[in-house]
């Protein structure tokens, strides 16, 4: 069976988002040194590879992010151009109950129920299944258990309020902790039971 991963920035109050959606702290200025970027994105290509599909809200689904990160795939100068060639190159599947169709043809909309419908994906055969936000769509996977394996990238910062992720109690087992040059450490959790 196929996990479902999770890849998400956070605060050290654990935060993912400012009250508005902002996410502005995520490159902390003065903390972008080539060798620390290249750290960045060495995880994210390693994480991304070992998946096929990437899940999407509608929110993040309709919002660029994959044109953004076409675009970068067709880039051969800039340092994140193998991370958005495998965003470029997965499926992509957008959850929406308002949308049957979105501008980008390179996304699939899926209007069914969220777990029925995540569930029969984890059963489909490929690589793993990753989502990387947005935060209401998230928290939807989170609050129905969905989520396997969870990547959670600390940024050495608080904000002091904003979105969160988590809407009720949730025990995790860290398995692996690393810390990266800039500051920010990837903690990757699984489920408790």
């Amino acid at each position: 069976m196929r996990k479902l991963k999770l890849q998400m920035q956070t605060t050290l109050d654990g935060f993912v988002a400012g009250p508005n959606g902002e996410n502005d702290w995520v490159f902390i200025p003065g903390k972008q040194d080539p060798e620390a970027l290249q750290q960045v994105i060495a995880f994210g290509v390693e994480l991304a590879a070992g998946c096929d599909t990437i899940l999407l809200g509608r929110k993040l689904g309709g919002a660029g992010f994959v044109g953004y990160w076409e675009d970068v795939a067709k880039q051969p100068e800039n340092p994140w151009q193998p991370f958005g060639q495998l965003m470029a190159d997965h499926r992509k599947i957008a959850f929406s109950h308002t949308e049957t169709s979105v501008p980008d043809p390179n996304i699939e909309v899926e209007n069914g129920d969220l777990e029925t419908t995540v569930k029969a994906l984890k059963n489909q055969p490929g690589k793993d299944i990753i989502v990387y936000g947005g935060v209401d769509f998230v928290s939807s996977l989170v609050g129905l258990n969905l989520i396997d394996e969870y990547y959670l990238i600390v940024n050495p910062i608080a904000i002091g309020a904003g979105l969160s992720i988590f809407k009720e109690r949730k025990v995790l087992e860290l398995q692996s902790s690393v810390a990266f040059k800039s500051g920010k450490i990837v903690n990757k959790y699984v489920p408790v039971g």
